[in-house]
């Protein structure tokens, strides 16, 4: 009856004259699902939302920006940026915690048009390095903590580098954020013919050569994860049970964003369509369960943005019945599936909430799929249906589609899909085809259209939603001159999902320990990539026919009981 009642809902609100009604247009040469109402840029879209004047935008600790105050910070460094001639599709890389900052420098520079490189904010200064010499920025915006690391490098980069939230001398050619926002009555915004698709943000991702890749992401893209995501807040409310709650009584929408601003999840999947609806972010240092629980309690969201190990943090916590969580409309997270019971779990801690998961990469621009509430308790192995601008299917090592039930690697296509990778010709057209994106993960499909992703391609460890590149891991490895061989792969871990697990066997005569081998890495590697689990095995490690490892072989049997 569940999923009789969302398909209904589904059809209604998508069709012909409705919001969210689509057609097949050509996009590029591609046909693609495109929403018939679909906004050009993003930039269309923060510039309604000055309409919420006094309304809290931004919390972070004790300090509150209402929209009225951070659209007179976007405009003032929208001003500064085009003072300096920084405008439509020049790069703007932003390198910093999750601080108000970062939100307002990101929709100053999309709204002048520019492209937004959002970095990695636990990259080490060589990552940083490597990361800026290939977005090739006009100019780097970072926290104090960033700017330390960038004045660690041999030599900086010959660009504008604006520092916030740092109270130590800078050199005289750095600029002090408050400097770029200072004007109190700032012009409108410079005018900027943005289209479609055109570039908005590169966002970098590990893959599995080892080296992070940027995906370029258009507004179109962004704008369709936005109205993907109303679509199924909408379709969920036609089919709740609960009675609507009048206008003049409802609290206004608000999210806990617990993971980093830098990944689409925080970024397109809570920054864009909170903000759209005029809702609140409140904004963590770092993750801690009771400091979030707190700020439920204090702040009283209806979505977190989170992992699924910070949903069970939360549940879990011997605190829990001592805070007001009744604000939470639902509980999940994205980056790595949720275990069934955990689904239970919220529904039962939660009863005001729902459980939920999405699924997406990256290179999807937000979420290909999502299941929340009821149905998601029916279905609680599945991430849901493909959205409806998000065409899926299953296909062989041959690429011939398979039928239902029967698993290979997930393809999609829809407007969402990035438009490549940066300064990497091959490796986009090794991930995209005729519009369709191979993910990388091994799924089904059942006969309700609902997908189930059961393994991985890619050479990858999902940990807390953060993806690591084994290569990435087990290049630095080597640089140990004891070292003759290693693997890395994933390791089950109960709070983070996965951890890095490396396999080591050392040069005839030679000694090294898991400790050693750490502080080896210390430096080399961000610390969330250092290898939790470490063994040193004897004698070759087992390779097929081609030379490569049989990696799935022996995590198999370091992990069996």
């Amino acid at each position: 009856m569940t999923l009789a009642a969302w398909n209904e809902a589904a059809a209604q609100i998508t069709a012909p004259g409705q919001l969210f009604s689509w057609s097949v247009q050509d996009v590029n040469g591609i046909p693609l699902r495109v929403f018939d109402n679909a906004p050009d840029s993003l930039r269309d879209l923060f510039a309604g939302t000055a309409a919420h004047g006094d309304a809290d935008y931004l919390v972070f600790r004790d300090e509150r920006l209402s929209y009225a105050e951070a659209h007179r910070q976007v405009r003032a460094l929208a001003e500064w940026l085009a003072d300096n001639g920084i405008g439509q599709r020049d790069r703007v890389a932003i390198s910093m915690r999750n601080y108000p900052e970062w939100i307002v420098a990101y929709w100053a520079v999309v709204s002048v048009g520019a492209v937004v490189v959002g970095m990695n904010a636990w990259w080490t200064a060589a990552e940083m390095a490597y990361g800026l010499e290939d977005s090739a920025p006009t100019v780097l915006v970072v926290d104090g903590e960033r700017w330390k690391r960038l004045e660690s490098l041999d030599s900086r980069p010959d660009i504008p580098v604006i520092v916030a939230r740092c109270d130590e001398a800078l050199p005289d050619d750095v600029i002090r954020w408050a400097d770029t926002v200072a004007d109190p009555d700032p012009p409108e915004l410079p005018k900027a013919a943005i289209g479609p698709d055109d570039d908005l943000c590169v966002f970098y991702t590990s893959g599995t050569t080892g080296f992070p890749k940027g995906a370029v992401m258009s507004h179109r893209a962004a704008v369709h994860n936005v109205m993907n995501m109303g679509f199924y807040s909408a379709a969920l409310g036609k089919i709740s049970d609960k009675a609507p709650v009048p206008r003049d009584q409802r609290e206004q929408p608000a999210g806990l964003v617990c993971v980093p601003l830098f990944h689409v999840t925080g970024c397109n999947c809570y920054l864009h369509p909170t903000t759209a609806v005029g809702g609140k972010l409140v904004l963590m240092y770092r993750w801690d369960a009771t400091e979030a629980l707190k700020l439920i309690h204090t702040e009283r969201p209806s979505t977190l943005a989170a992992v699924p190990a910070m949903s069970r943090e939360i549940v879990l916590h011997p605190d829990f019945d001592r805070y007001d969580t009744s604000s939470l409309g639902s509980l999940g997270g994205g980056g790595s599936p949720l275990h069934p019971e955990l689904v239970d779990k919220i529904a039962r801690s939660i009863p005001s909430g729902n459980p939920g998961t999405g699924y997406g990469l990256t290179e999807t621009s937000g979420v290909v799929t999502m299941n929340v509430g009821r149905i998601y308790v029916d279905k609680p192995t599945t991430v849901g249906p493909p959205l409806p601008t998000v065409e899926a299917k299953v296909v062989d090592d041959n690429g011939t589609e398979l039928p239902s039930g029967q698993p290979g690697e997930l393809l999609v296509r829809s407007p969402i899909v990035i438009r490549g990778y940066l300064n990497k010709p091959e490796a986009t057209a090794e991930a995209i085809t005729d519009g369709w994106l191979r993910t990388g993960d091994v799924a089904m499909i059942d006969e309700d259209g609902f997908i189930a992703i059961v393994d991985r391609v890619k050479d990858l460890v999902i940990r807390g939603g953060e993806n690591i590149a084994c290569a990435d891991v087990e290049n630095p490895i080597y640089q140990h001159d004891a070292v003759a061989e290693a693997i890395v792969f994933a390791v089950p871990d109960e709070r983070l999902g996965e951890v890095p697990g490396a396999a080591v066997v050392l040069r005839p005569g030679r000694e090294l320990d898991a400790d050693g081998l750490r502080a080896h890495l210390n430096g080399r590697l961000a610390p969330h990539k250092i290898p939790v689990h470490i063994w040193f095995l004897e004698g070759p490690l087992p390779r097929n026919a081609s030379g490569k490892y049989l990696k799935r072989q022996v995590r198999e049997e370091l992990l069996s009981p």
